[in-house]
């Protein structure tokens, strides 16, 4: 495909273009020339006044749900949303049946995934079945297209085989990602622990629940001398631990959820099951945290935490609904508008570079003769999502019907324009 984007404001810190205003001209997956007033015989021009380009947007965490659990969601429902959302890239969830513990079904999730228009990459378990016993065969998935390892939503419990999991991706620099959560601590909470919950008759998740996770985690790392990703951060506490292991040197990077970023568990008073999430919607004094450490940067990446459920497990009472909310089409939105006073760079930096870097995945830098791999999106686009406009098959989210500023207008990637007509 032979493109041209007009006028594109170049939002790229890994680029010698970065903050220009120029066109960008591709062909054959590769970006040949970045000036201005390009010109190319039959290239499909993209003039959209106000666009900004960067480096295409992956995620951390997200459940497409396939193979096994296909009435949820699936590899081709997963990736419409990512890109509609405006993602090139997601690393999904081990949390499958059979679940993504074995070279076979990390090549099933590979191989499906290779005629989408996004990048579909495993998280690998780290134990088989993901059931928190035994390692699974790790560097086997790796030769296989795993690009790190996770119990996923099922967050590992056990010290001993975390550390053995540590030591052992240690050997190709490889890493583990884990959602800090002792769940023998009030295991049948509901909710964040504190007021509300209390005045909702609700048995709560303490903070403490997390934070032990937190303290217990980095301190294996430590010892392991390996790296690990805390994904799913979501108290003050939490910020606390990960900056005292960071000043000790510990190999420890974390990421947040966009739902931790705009809601509180004030807003749960509605009963709305689609903000029952895990990690918890926690208090305004977390939230608030949680907001200034992405502002200051120590937040290295959003991750969507993008887990869609059917309407059986979700139009029910709040006590039997299961946790999670879709959030891959509107993370971007979400963010940008709940936190206006952070740049688009950092944004870039949040749900491009970082996790890459985490990943040990090369960044495609916005350059004349790399390949190209772009988001495009309109930073004060307003607009509404609406149901009719979900494309993830279940449609648990509780973001319609908001006015947002900022919106995904497409993606180029896999020498492919995908571009969102949502606008």
């Amino acid at each position: 495909m032979n493109i041209i984007i007009k006028k594109a404001k170049i939002t790229d810190p890994t680029s010698p273009h970065n903050g220009q205003i120029a066109d960008i001209h591709i062909a054959s997956g590769k970006i040949v020339s970045i000036g201005k007033d390009i010109v190319a015989k039959g290239a499909k021009i993209v003039d959209a006044p106000g666009v900004h380009v960067s480096p295409g947007w992956i995620d951390l965490f997200a459940d497409f749900a396939d193979p096994g659990y296909e009435f949820r969601e699936t590899l081709e429902t997963g990736a419409a949303a990512a890109a509609a959302g405006g993602y090139t890239d997601v690393c999904v969830v081990p949390n499958t049946k059979p679940a993504i513990d074995q070279k076979s079904v990390v090549e099933y999730v590979v191989q499906k995934a290779r005629q989408l228009p996004v990048s579909i990459h495993p998280l690998g378990s780290i134990t088989r079945g993901v059931e928190g016993k035994d390692l699974a065969e790790i560097y086997d998935m790796k030769l296989s297209g795993a690009v790190a390892f996770s119990d996923g939503k099922s967050s590992l419990q056990s010290a001993g085989i975390l550390v053995k999991a540590l030591q052992y991706v240690k050997s190709f620099n490889g890493a583990l990602i884990q959602v800090p959560d002792d769940k023998s601590i009030s295991p049948n909470g509901l909710m964040h622990e504190g007021i509300t919950s209390t005045r909702m008759g609700l048995p709560g998740r303490p903070e403490i629940a997390e934070e032990i996770a937190v303290a217990a985690n980095v301190k294996l790392a430590a010892y392991a001398e390996s790296n690990l990703h805390l994904t799913g951060i979501s108290t003050e506490g939490s910020i606390k631990l990960v900056k005292e292991a960071r000043q000790k040197k510990v190999a420890v990077t974390c990421s947040v959820t966009p739902y931790n970023l705009i809601f509180c568990d004030e807003d749960i008073t509605t009963y709305d099951s689609n903000l029952k999430v895990n990690p918890p919607l926690r208090s305004k004094k977390d939230r608030k945290a949680l907001q200034k450490a992405v502002a200051e940067g120590f937040i290295d990446c959003i991750a969507s935490h993008h887990i869609p459920q059917d309407k059986d497990h979700k139009v029910v009472e709040f006590e039997y609904a299961k946790n999670g909310m879709i959030s891959l089409q509107a993370s971007y939105a979400a963010v940008n508008t709940c936190l206006p006073e952070i740049s688009q760079e950092r944004w870039v930096e949040l749900l491009a570079i970082n996790a890459r870097r985490i990943l040990n995945i090369p960044v495609p830098t916005i350059a004349e003769g790399n390949e190209a791999s772009l988001t495009l999106f309109l930073p004060k686009q307003e607009w509404v999502l609406e149901l009719k406009d979900i494309v993830s098959k279940s449609k648990n989210t509780p973001l319609t019907g908001h006015k947002f500023t900022g919106k995904p207008l497409g993606i180029y990637h896999k020498s492919r324009l995908t571009l969102n007509n949502q606008l």
